[in-house]
């Protein structure tokens, strides 16, 4: 299993897979040929019947037309290649207009790049375990923390870069409760994190917590679908649902910025399970994999907060996840505004529902983490297409036939 720095990036939204990833994958190919003045991308499968929705073909031409290039898009959306449903091809040409080169890279999730057949992209792997259950196994044999696993695994470095991190989501926060008016793109969405935040002080305690959770999760997910600096968590289209638990906890209950680092650490574990044994692609396994796995995170980072043991933590990420088992990847006209930004702050109340009721438990259930990554799969895998990330299906299309 890979560091948790590959899950947590910094970056701007849309999308991680459909805006992050081609930009790295731009990037990438550009350095290889960076002489070459004439590149042709094909976008493929889930990639290319959202993408521009998400920015794709601006996140490649940013990359690849500087410098006077010229580049040739190509939009293959009924077109998918086996190793994943976000594929794309690129060409680079020389000065004779042959083909000098080509490259099928695969967005996976989370900004993550693979190729079918290689594993050159990826870095080695730091955690000798897993799964939840061997991890678990292995802190009740030593005596340690989830957060205490993550750093024996990860080095003393991991807390600089959490820190990092935990400074860009109070950033995304704070500037997406200062941004008001309309979203980019054809919808003319409202922004509505202000509106949440000063509603919420006119209630009484519970439902002002309730309120503030909503607000800074929308306050995210917002700055995201504006293309503004957020953190995968794990993913763009989920990355409101921990920072906006976070926040509200370091705001309502004074944690140190350790604890609050601690607490990102067990989230990043949680997440990173599920990308490396699972799936946190929409286009994959559907919303389940995005805003479900999201949802576990944040539920799993709250219950280490309070104080819960590894086995309460694990039950809280466990009924985050089931609880959005079957989830469906619909964007209503490709763009991660509906559902998308709305899903982040149920999803964040649901965590904080998740960590109370795990809290009153022993932390012993029936049903692991793991089995339900596992069941998330196989439902993914059964979910038809129109619902994964293509928008050819559920509430992207009925919002069409409303029109």
């Amino acid at each position: 299993m890979k560091t948790i720095k590959e899950l947590y990036r910094i970056g701007t939204g849309p999308s991680s897979s459909h805006t992050m990833g081609p930009r790295f994958a731009s990037e990438r190919f550009l350095k290889k040929h960076p002489q070459c003045m004439h590149f042709q991308v094909t976008l493929y499968g889930s990639l290319a019947s959202t993408g521009k929705g998400h920015l794709t073909d601006v996140a490649i031409l940013d990359v690849l037309q500087r410098d006077g290039k010229r580049v040739d898009l190509f939009w293959k959306p009924g077109t998918y290649l086996s190793y994943h449903p976000n594929g794309m091809k690129f060409v680079a040409f020389d000065e004779l207009e042959n083909v000098k080169d080509e490259w099928t890279v695969f967005s996976v999730g989370g900004g993550a790049l693979e190729e079918e057949g290689n594993d050159t992209l990826q870095s080695p792997d730091v955690y000798e375990q897993q799964s939840m259950t061997d991890i678990l196994k292995w802190c009740r044999k030593n005596g340690r923390t989830l957060w205490e696993y993550v750093e024996l695994n990860e080095g003393a470095d991991i807390w600089k870069y959490l820190h990092d991190v935990w400074e860009a989501m109070k950033a995304a926060v704070e500037r997406g409760l200062q941004a008001e008016g309309v979203l980019p793109g054809p919808l003319l969405l409202q922004r509505k994190a202000v509106q949440y935040y000063i509603k919420a002080a006119g209630y009484t305690a519970s439902l002002h917590s309730r309120g503030l959770v909503f607000s800074y999760a929308l306050a995210v997910s917002e700055e995201n679908a504006a293309g503004g600096v957020i953190v995968t968590a794990p993913t763009c289209g989920s990355c409101g649902v921990v920072p906006g638990i976070l926040y509200h906890l370091w705001k309502s209950r004074d944690f140190s910025e350790i604890r609050m680092l601690r607490a990102l650490a067990t989230a990043g574990l949680i997440g990173n399970v599920a990308k490396h044994t699972a799936s946190i692609s929409g286009a994959e396994a559907g919303c389940q994999a995005e805003v479900g796995v999201a949802c576990a995170m944040a539920a799993a980072a709250a219950n280490q907060l309070f104080g819960g043991s590894p086995a309460q933590i694990e039950y809280a990420a466990e009924m985050g996840l089931e609880h959005h088992l079957g989830m469906t990847c619909d964007p209503v006209c490709g763009m991660v505004q509906i559902p998308c930004i709305e899903r982040n702050a149920y999803a964040a109340a649901r965590a904080m529902d998740c960590n109370i009721y795990s809290t009153f438990s022993d932390g012993q259930h029936l049903v692991s983490y793991d089995k339900v990554l596992s069941v998330m799969m196989e439902t993914g895998s059964d979910i038809p297409s129109i619902y994964r990330e293509t928008s050819e299906g559920g509430l992207a299309k009925q919002y069409i036939r409303m029109e």
